[in-house]
């Protein structure tokens, strides 16, 4: 399914325009929306601390996960002490979750699970996101929060907005949903704080991040970095991401001889039998984020890349500049 919507969104599928009334349906939703909160229709909570909010304005992956963890550790070297929400996407939570250390992504959410699990950041799950800062607010000591997506989730009041970009497919087809990717047109990107583009090649006014690889994990944490696999070896890799291609185009920059690659959905449950007989003895290489829904039955030849997101100083110094303005006009 995913690889179909792709070729409409990104490869200039004719149905697209077949699909376009549907997508004036759509930006006349939204809008409409959109303008009940400017108006005040529909009130917006405003909490006491800054809210980041890191978002998209494409369907799937772009990079957001990598971005909040960069600015967990931005924020806690300048004394902050950053708290993060997100909506756990795929999962059925009643109400608002605290997530620890070791949660099943099941339970949780992939991404909350890879982000508490590499960070240990306070963080909190729920449908609906205020109830989530709520709570989050109320059990632990946090300064400041971010929201894990959530650009379009205008009941929830946010002083700074990041927009993540796949820098390689950017807009696709430039169509909003359901004819192309987008759930908001271009012009949003000119209302937000930054636009931040993962990879490809920033336009004038983006900031450029860049994901580096860092060390080989044991999935089931039984293993040393030492004994991973090294490159011009012979690997199956899988990748359950927004963006697989990528995945996979960094293994084999790195030196890897891909012998298999299997993309799955973004999200994507798995199971022991299946990557079992996807890997067939040979090392399985894999995301961080597949590795968290994969931890409890991993073999010990099973590996995931570690990355960390890179940005300019410049970046660095307009954010906290304007969090510590924030943060001064909250508490008067």
């Amino acid at each position: 399914m995913q690889s179909w919507v792709n070729k409409l969104w990104y490869d200039g599928h004719i149905l697209r325009f077949v699909l376009w009334p549907l997508s004036l349906v759509f930006a006349a939703i939204t809008w409409f929306r959109r303008l009940l909160y400017t108006v005040g229709v529909k009130p917006q909570a405003i909490l006491p601390v800054p809210v980041i909010i890191v978002g998209n304005i494409t369907v799937g992956g772009s990079g957001k996960t990598p971005t909040v963890i960069y600015l967990i550790e931005l924020l806690r070297k300048q004394g902050y002490k950053p708290g993060v929400i997100s909506r756990g996407y795929g999962v059925d939570i009643d109400g608002a979750r605290s997530v620890f250390v070791g949660d099943s992504a099941s339970l949780v959410g992939d991404e909350p699970a890879m982000i508490v699990a590499r960070t240990h950041v306070p963080m909190v799950v729920g449908a609906k996101r205020i109830d989530a800062a709520h709570q989050l607010l109320n059990d632990f000591d946090v300064d400041i929060i971010i929201s894990d997506d959530g650009l379009q989730h205008y009941a929830l009041g946010r002083d700074i907005e990041l927009v993540i970009l796949d820098g390689e497919r950017r807009l696709g087809n430039g169509m909003l949903l359901p004819a192309g990717p987008l759930r908001e047109g271009h012009w949003r990107t000119a209302v937000v704080d930054h636009v931040i583009v993962n990879g490809g090649e920033a336009q004038r006014g983006e900031q450029q991040m860049l994901l580096q690889p860092t060390l080989w994990h044991s999935v089931n944490g039984k293993q040393s970095p030492s004994n991973a696999p090294q490159p011009e070896q012979d690997v199956v890799a899988m990748a359950g991401i927004g963006n697989p291609c990528r995945f996979f185009e960094t293994l084999a920059d790195m030196g890897y001889r891909l012998d298999r690659v299997q993309a799955f959905d973004d999200h994507s449950a798995y199971s022991k039998a299946t990557l079992t007989a996807l890997a067939a003895e040979r090392p399985l290489l894999m995301t961080e984020k597949d590795a968290v829904k994969c931890r409890e039955f991993a073999k010990d030849n099973w590996w995931y890349l570690a990355v960390d997101a890179k940005l300019p100083p410049s970046f660095d110094q307009q954010l906290l500049a304007r969090v510590k303005q924030v943060a001064e006009e909250k508490q008067r």
